[in-house]
C-alpha cells in the first residue's frame, strides 16, 4: 500500500499529459452542453450556481488523475474505483446540468417538479460525485502497485 501523495511523486510525464489532458476534456464533456462554460451551442435558462463552477473544476482535475492511473497499466479490468468514478462523473453532470433542461428529469417530474425536487438536491449530487471521485482515485494511486499484471 502506497501513500497517495508518493505514488505521484513517481509519475512519469506522459501520465501527467494524459492527467491534463482527461482534466481539460472532461471539463468540456461535462461544461458545454450544461453551458456551465458559456458556448453559443447550448444555452439553458436557469442561470448556473455559484457552486457549479468549482464543482465542474474539481470534478475535472479529479478525473484526469483518475484516467492517468491506468497509463502505466496494460489490459486493467474495470475495477471497483472505475465504476465509482463514472458514477462520479454522471452525477457531477446531472449535479451542474439546468434542472429544466434535462429531459430525463422533466420527464419523470415535469418543469415544475425539476426545479421545486430536483433543484434542491443537485448540490448533494455535486458533493456525492466529488467524493466518489476522490475516492476512486485515493484507492486507484493507494493500491496502484499492490497487485501488478504481468507483461
Amino acid at each position: 500500500m502506497n501513500s497517495p501523495l508518493a505514488t505521484l511523486g513517481r509519475w512519469a510525464p506522459r501520465q501527467w499529459l494524459v492527467a491534463f489532458a482527461g482534466s481539460a476534456a472532461t471539463a468540456l464533456l461535462v461544461g458545454l452542453p450544461t453551458d456551465v462554460i458559456p458556448n453559443p451551442i447550448f444555452g439553458r435558462p436557469v442561470p448556473v450556481t455559484w457552486w457549479s463552477i468549482p464543482v465542474l473544476v474539481v470534478t475535472s482535475l479529479l478525473s484526469g488523475l483518475l484516467l492517468a492511473t491506468y497509463v502505466s497499466v496494460p489490459g486493467a479490468d474495470v475495477d471497483r474505483p472505475a465504476r465509482s468514478a463514472g458514477i462520479g462523473g454522471l452525477l457531477t453532470f446531472f449535479a451542474v446540468g439546468c434542472p429544466v433542461c434535462n429531459k430525463l428529469v422533466v420527464i419523470a417530474l415535469g418543469t415544475t417538479g425539476a426545479m421545486k425536487f430536483f433543484e434542491p438536491i443537485q448540490p448533494l449530487l455535486a458533493a456525492v460525485s466529488v467524493v466518489l471521485l476522490g475516492w476512486a482515485l485515493r484507492n486507484r494511486l493507494r493500491f496502484v502497485d499492490s497487485c501488478p499484471l504481468p507483461n
